[in-house]
């Protein structure tokens, strides 16, 4: 576990006394790992979700396909970059020494979200194994570098776009890709656009977790 050393401990000392609260920060920041898909299958989605936009009178435009991804484990929201996290996150990320494995989706779904954005998402009813498999293996390693990370049940998920209305399940023709590394992305509130903090390729030769 790395060590954390607060560069301005004296004056947090002094801004926490009775009186002198430090001011409470809006969150502008996200941090979170994710599998992304390849050029091809990324296209693939794209192209479904603007059919769908036709289809079912979708207002909302489709996430670009660079941004497509299924989200593994959120670190948190926070007002500035912690970068403490970002390391223990590389850290326990660059322990992991596991093969590529494969992800079907072959289905689209509405979540629920909060009122008028609902998100419209990829799901798969099989082939999704080795992908829930790497996710726990991930969180271990996360909890193991001494970071919080949620246990709840992992839903694997691909967002299409968000739109005020929910819509009926219904399967599509399957879309495969092998998941041959992961990343650590930094998100800006409001804003459409990614940051990658961290790369790692799967080239192991093990079983997968």
């Amino acid at each position: 576990m790395l060590p954390y050393r607060h560069p301005c401990n004296a004056a947090v000392t002094q801004l926490t006394l009775p009186g002198f609260e430090a001011p409470q920060l809006a969150a502008e920041h996200r941090l979170f790992f994710a599998a992304m898909p390849d050029p091809d299958a990324a296209a693939r989605m794209a192209e479904i979700a603007g059919g769908l936009r036709v289809e079912m009178h979708v207002k909302a435009r489709p996430l670009r396909s660079e941004r497509l991804h299924i989200t593994l484990h959120h670190l948190g929201d926070f007002a500035r970059v912690p970068e403490v996290i970002v390391a223990r996150a590389c850290a326990a990320a660059t322990s992991l020494d596991l093969p590529p494995f494969g992800v079907t989706l072959d289905r689209i779904s509405s979540f629920n979200g909060r009122p008028g954005h609902h998100p419209l998402v990829l799901t798969g009813s099989a082939g999704l194994d080795a992908l829930i498999g790497f996710q726990q293996g991930l969180g271990d390693a996360l909890r193991g570098a001494g970071l919080r990370v949620s246990r709840a049940r992992f839903t694997p998920h691909l967002t299409l776009l968000y739109d005020e209305s929910r819509f009926a399940p219904r399967a599509i023709e399957p879309i495969n890709w092998t998941v041959r590394e992961f990343v650590l992305i930094h998100s800006w509130f409001g804003k459409t656009h990614y940051d990658v903090k961290g790369r790692w390729p799967l080239r192991g030769s093990g079983p997968s977790v």
